[in-house]
Formats: structure tokens, C-alpha cells, sequence
């Protein structure tokens, strides 16, 4: 029992990391190599003036270019925070998103000011439909000093971009900039879409080498190189995940080794009796080989199950996670392994074993 418990927690932990590195190799993989953002060159929030719209759009393999403010808002609580998006929904624009939105919804949208678009679980999390007036306290003033905003649900969308965030409305970016008191004309960053995603960097360049030399000097990167960036900052992920494996699999080896040790040793008598009925010493080292891998391969097999059911839990942290049939291949077969090695000792001492001297001791 305690062997199959240790078996089965590190086999849980081997799980639940190697379905973090699927779903952060997921993440990666489904970003978009055809959408560029174009920020500051300092931050991503840096803002930039709406006038270099234009000669963004003119770079040569730009297909659409959005406009993109961001701020925050609370509906009713302060526990009850909404990200607001103010975009421009000319023709095209969702070319550059990961929005999917119905195409009459779209179109009520780029036709109501006031209009919002809302997320569908944030829609689904309070209860709102179309044609609600939802009411967000924000920390961007209006014309007239007021902070209280009020938008017309025209629709809903779904993002693609599961890291974009679950409780997000897009609002019209020329209302609110007329609307607001400071920061007119200006944006977060701009939103890109590309004719080729092979040409995505020698795009960027190009789109930073316009501003070089200006006081709004630009940087740009695809959806794909933030997110590939963003996961270089906490370290390299995958060294991390194999230096716990191989931690916690070799103080797996020696827990289990001491364990089958002293199991065979208690069994002593019982091995010497089925050597005098004539089992052979290569049947007595198969079968405490056997004995251990069975243990190891089906505690192997409940510990990632446990990993299954802890999946729910850490995609809040890390979307996107999944087992493979080869992680559960793999998982088994280090299982094997790691019974293989540690019941050779014990099977070798089973199959010496002397026979007078160990039913004296009983």
C-alpha cells in the first residue's frame, strides 16, 4: 500500500506538469503568427497618437489595422471587475482579433456608439442580453467629470486567444474618445493583421523602421512572439518540468527499492517453501519483478487519473491542459522502468536464496 500511494502521487505531479507543458505548448501553437501588435517601444501599454493608423495601414502586406484602447471597469461590486476594449470596427476588423461575433451582431455593433459587444461567459455570468444597458464604473473621466459609463449590449463574441481574458467587452473607439476627457487621440497599441505569416517579422521591421527616429518610436511583434515571450520570462519551462520528474523519480527508485527490500525479507520463509516444491530462481526473480511492476504500472495508472481530475483546477492557471496518449505512454513505461530497477535487488536475493537458512529463521 505504501508503495502504490508514493507511485501514485508522483505519477500525479508527473501528470498534472506534463499537461501544464501541453497546454502551454497549445497556447503557443494557436497564437496567431498573423497578427501583429504594435506598441510603444517602451510597454505595451505605452500610449501612441490614433495618426500613425495611416501609415501603418500602408506598409506593404498589412491587410487591416485596428486601433486599440484599453482601460477597467466595475459592474455593481468591486469584486465585479470588467476589462473594457474600445476598438475601431471598420470594414475587416476582425481580421485582426481572435474574435468570432455572428455577422448581424458585427454589423449592430460598427452601427451603434454607444454599442458593446460582450464576451459570451461574461454574458452568461450576469444574465445580460441584448439590448440590456450595462452601467461600469471606470477610472477614465468623462467630458463632464463623471466616471459612470453606460453601453448597449449589441451582441456577443467568443475569443479564440483562451489567455485573453473571460470578462472582457469591446466598445466603439472613436465614442469613447470623443466621450472621455484626457488621452484623446491616443491608443494602447494597434492591431495588425498580415496578408502571410511568413512574412510577419520582415513586416514588423518594416512597420518599426517608420518610427525610428520619431518620439513615438514603435515595436512590434506577433501574437505568437508575445506569448513565446511571455513564457521565456518565468524561466525555461521545460528544464523546470524535467528537473522535478527526474527529482521526484529517483526518490521514487529509492523509496521503492527500500520497500521491496524489507517486503521480500519478511517473506523469506514462504519464498524458501515454493523453492522446495521446485519453483526455479528464475521464476522467483520474475515474479517479485512482476509483483512490482504490476504495483507500480496500475499505481502509475491511478495517479494520472488523479491528474485527470486536477485538470479542472489548474487550467485557471494554465488553459489549454491535456494528457496525450503518449504523456500516459510514457508515464506507464517510467512506471515499468522505475520497477524494473528497483525489484532487481530484491529479485536477486530471492532467487539466491538459501533454503536451510532461511526455514531456520522462521
Amino acid at each position: 500500500m505504501l508503495i502504490f500511494l508514493q507511485v501514485s502521487v508522483a505519477f500525479a505531479l508527473f501528470g498534472v506538469l506534463q499537461g501544464m507543458k501541453t497546454g502551454v505548448d497549445r497556447l503557443i501553437d494557436q497564437a496567431r503568427a498573423d497578427l501583429l501588435l504594435v506598441h510603444g517601444s517602451l510597454s505595451l501599454i505605452d500610449p501612441l497618437p490614433l495618426g500613425l493608423l495611416a501609415r501603418i495601414r500602408s506598409v506593404p502586406g498589412v491587410k487591416a489595422v485596428v486601433p486599440v484602447e484599453l482601460f477597467g471597469g466595475i459592474f455593481q461590486l468591486p469584486t465585479q471587475q470588467v476589462g473594457i476594449v474600445a476598438i475601431r470596427p471598420d470594414a475587416g476588423w476582425l481580421s485582426a482579433f481572435t474574435y468570432t461575433v455572428a455577422p448581424e451582431q458585427a454589423a449592430a455593433f460598427a452601427n451603434t456608439r454607444t454599442g458593446t459587444l460582450v464576451r459570451k461567459s461574461l454574458a452568461d455570468k450576469y444574465g445580460w442580453k441584448v439590448g440590456d444597458r450595462i452601467p461600469l464604473i471606470t477610472n477614465t473621466a468623462q467630458r463632464d467629470g463623471s466616471t459612470n459609463w453606460s453601453f448597449e449590449m449589441v451582441g456577443t463574441y467568443t475569443d479564440s486567444d483562451v489567455a485573453g481574458g473571460s470578462d472582457v467587452i469591446l466598445i466603439q473607439y472613436d465614442y469613447f474618445d470623443e466621450a472621455r476627457l484626457l488621452g484623446k487621440g491616443t491608443v494602447s497599441h494597434f492591431n495588425a493583421s498580415i496578408v502571410d505569416p511568413r512574412q510577419a517579422a520582415a513586416v514588423a521591421d518594416a512597420i518599426d523602421r517608420l518610427f525610428a527616429n520619431s518620439t513615438n518610436a514603435t515595436h512590434t511583434e506577433s501574437l505568437r512572439e508575445l506569448a513565446q515571450m511571455q513564457l521565456q520570462s518565468i524561466g525555461d519551462l521545460n528544464f523546470l518540468i524535467r528537473a522535478v520528474v527526474s527529482a521526484v523519480l529517483v526518490a521514487l527508485f529509492f523509496a521503492t527499492t527500500t520497500m521491496l527490500m524489507q517486503s521480500v525479507r519478511e517473506r523469506m520463509p514462504e519464498l524458501a517453501v515454493m523453492k522446495t516444491l521446485g519453483f526455479a530462481d528464475s521464476v522467483l526473480f520474475l515474479f517479485i519483478v512482476a509483483e512490482a511492476a504490476i504495483v507500480c504500472v496500475v499505481a502509475a495508472g491511478f495517479g494520472l487519473v488523479l491528474a485527470l481530475v486536477a485538470f479542472p483546477f489548474a487550467s485557471k492557471v494554465v488553459p489549454g491542459l491535456s494528457m496525450p496518449v503518449p504523456v500516459v505512454a510514457i508515464g506507464l513505461g517510467c512506471a515499468a522502468l522505475v520497477a524494473l530497477i528497483s525489484a532487481s535487488a530484491p529479485a536477486i536475493r530471492a532467487a539466491r536464496l538459501n533454503i536451510v537458512a532461511a526455514l531456520a529463521s522462521r
